[in-house]
């Protein structure tokens, strides 16, 4: 896994970096020198080019007075614009070295005149903000970043693109969009997770000195190789059973698909045997869309959704079993949500809680620590609103840290979908996903997750494991299928794109 820091963590990083002599100068020489290789990368070299870098008054504005000053060794034109005169100290000492040492044009920032320049560039350097960046630009900083915006320019962002929250990825106003984010020794969480990894473009991770195990991150991206340690391989000998059993309960008269979504997804993920359990009168028409499954009818309520007397039957398959899926299609219904509560607690096996599941617990998710066995919950933002019962916008102002509190409040894994999906250990470990797709926001990819993650678990998979990994190749399965049916893809396009993505990465 590639290790990701929190602003404080980075600040922390810099302070034990300088306390074992590696002085903040020569990491903003690297810093700076990173960040004009960056630049004539995109450029394509140096020759009859031209740079506006714009500078902020902390350290991030000193990276790029150190950019700049490479950039026109280099023979690129330069003009710097600065936003506030530094404090003494090293970013004011680069920008007079600046002076000194190249004829690079020097400009306070004033409304008007970064465009002007702007429309002469091939090529502008974002070092307004650095990563401890909270709330809305204002005012000239927010006029910067407009010009910056507005020009079409490609620009390289210093660590973070300017605007957006370095903890939380969050964009409260105007932010830069950039082509290139040089990530000054590890990526930083605000570039990772959404909205801000839409703005960071492509991140750049580059070494700049720091001593290794300085600091000790809890925040990780699942890479290929991780997901390959991890992935169960059969035995030649084995059989259906052994290769993991897995009980579905889902459906409901409204919603007869889910079930089918579930069981197709884990079958195709791998579990030997996948046992659909769903009220009585729809189990006929899952039947006919799946030939694999087999089936264990349940008592009903009068609406089409599970009743609560189903609970004995279900346990009694459970005692055969390796894992659950309980939620998808179910209704809310009150007798139904009753039934998945009695069934959470009892549950013998892991379980994935996804959908009208989680509904039940709207408001309570303590009591899903109540639990035998090990969990993975997986909410949408609606359903983590209801959950937690905050909006879906402050949510998504901190979604790393509720992900966090609900993992520790349901002492549960919790995997918060989305384009870059996040994975909360109850520990505090968090894995963000990187394999998300617009091709995902469709009617029922949700519940093929479900049916991975749960295969996953009924293969003997740990549930943190099987949820990082469950994330990862469903978001890599629907970037497969998106090739071939784009905007067009449905879930269960997804569901068949699941071998493929799994011998990919097996290759990687």
């Amino acid at each position: 896994m590639k290790p990701v820091l929190t602003p404080d963590q980075a600040g922390e990083l810099d302070r034990l970096s300088q306390a074992r002599g590696i002085g903040a100068e020569l990491l903003m020489e690297r810093a700076g020198r990173a960040l004009a290789r960056a630049v004539l990368d995109l450029t394509g070299g140096a020759y009859g080019r031209r740079a506006v870098v714009v500078c902020g008054k902390g350290n991030n504005g000193g990276d790029g007075f150190v950019a700049a000053r490479h950039l026109a060794r280099a023979g690129v034109g330069v003009r710097v614009h600065v936003m506030e005169a530094p404090s003494p100290g090293v970013a004011a000492q680069n920008l007079a070295r600046l002076g000194k040492e190249t004829p690079v044009r020097v400009r306070e920032f004033a409304p008007g005149r970064l465009a002007r320049d702007l429309v002469e560039a091939d090529v502008a350097v974002d070092a307004i903000f650095g990563t401890g960046f909270r709330g809305a630009a204002e005012d000239r900083w927010a006029g910067a970043i407009d010009e910056l915006s507005a020009s079409g320019v490609p620009i390289v962002s210093a660590d973070i693109p300017s605007g957006v929250d370095g903890a939380t990825g969050a964009v409260a106003g105007s932010a830069v969009t950039a082509e290139i984010t040089v990530a000054f020794g590890v990526a930083k969480t605000g570039v990772l997770l959404m909205p801000g990894a839409e703005f960071a473009g492509a991140v750049r991770v580059v070494d700049i000195g720091f001593p290794q195990g300085l600091v000790h991150p809890d925040v990780f991206l699942t890479e290929p190789i991780d997901v390959a340690r991890v992935l169960p391989a059969r035995a030649a000998d084995t059989h259906k059973r052994a290769s993991g059993h897995l009980v579905v309960v889902a459906g409901s008269w409204d919603m007869t698909g889910a079930a089918a979504l579930v069981a197709s997804a884990a079958a195709r993920m791998g579990a030997g045997l996948v046992t659909i359990a769903a009220p009585e009168s729809i189990v006929p028409v899952i039947q006919a869309h799946l030939a694999e499954a087999i089936f264990l009818p349940l008592p009903e309520t009068p609406g089409g959704s599970v009743a609560s007397h189903a609970l004995e039957p279900v346990l009694d398959a459970l005692g055969r079993a390796d894992a659950l899926v309980v939620g998808p299609g179910m209704s809310t219904q009150v007798q139904t949500a009753g039934f998945v509560r009695d069934l959470v607690a009892g549950s013998p096996v892991p379980l994935v809680l996804d959908a009208d599941g989680l509904t039940a617990f709207a408001g309570f998710p303590g009591e899903l620590s109540e639990r035998k066995s090990a969990a993975v919950l997986t909410p949408h933002a609606g359903e983590f609103a209801r959950l937690l019962e905050i909006s879906v916008g402050e949510l998504d102002r901190d979604r790393l840290g509720y992900a966090r509190r609900l993992a520790v409040e349901a002492d549960a894994v919790t995997l918060l979908k989305g384009s870059r999906s996040i994975i909360a250990e109850p520990g505090g470990t968090v894995r963000i996903n990187p394999t998300g797709s617009a091709v995902l926001a469709t009617a029922g990819t949700g519940d093929v997750l479900a049916g991975v993650i749960g295969a996953l678990l009924a293969r003997g998979v740990a549930a943190a494991d099987a949820a990082a990994t469950g994330a990862y190749l469903h978001g890599l399965a629907g970037l497969l299928a998106g090739r071939l049916t784009g905007e067009g893809t449905i879930a269960s396009d997804v569901a068949a794109a699941l071998p493929d993505a799994v011998a990919r990465v097996r290759r990687a």
